[in-house]
């Protein structure tokens, strides 16, 4: 008699909740929408401003590039730029290792 008590109560405690469902997809909805807004968006932002700064580089402008160098743009084709580091130093870098723009004057100054 006490085997069969025992196992009525286990089939009892294992019934599911109807509710549960929803609320978990709830939850990872909201967490994809943190992510979206939190991590992608600004990506995103940050990526088109860079783009839209390397499609405007023009002769004569001022740059950083990725690896700490600053330089003074002298010539500019599709991937490449030719910057000048010092008086008749010139160097060829690859347009996306430009970091910044530097305002006009800042190397004659720094």
């Amino acid at each position: 008699m006490n085997g069969i008590i025992s196992t009525a109560y286990a089939q009892t405690g294992a019934a599911p909740s109807s509710g549960g469902g929803l609320s978990q997809i709830l939850i990872l909805v909201v967490f994809v929408v943190i992510f979206y807004f939190m991590l992608i968006r600004p990506q995103q932002k940050r990526m088109k401003e860079t783009q839209a700064m390397l499609s405007k580089l023009a002769a004569g402008d001022e740059v950083v590039t990725t690896g700490g160098l600053m330089g003074r743009i002298i010539e500019v084709n599709d991937t490449y730029l030719t910057l000048e580091i010092a008086d008749n130093v010139r160097i060829k870098v690859q347009k996306a290792a430009v970091s910044q723009l530097l305002p006009k004057g800042t190397l004659k100054n720094g």
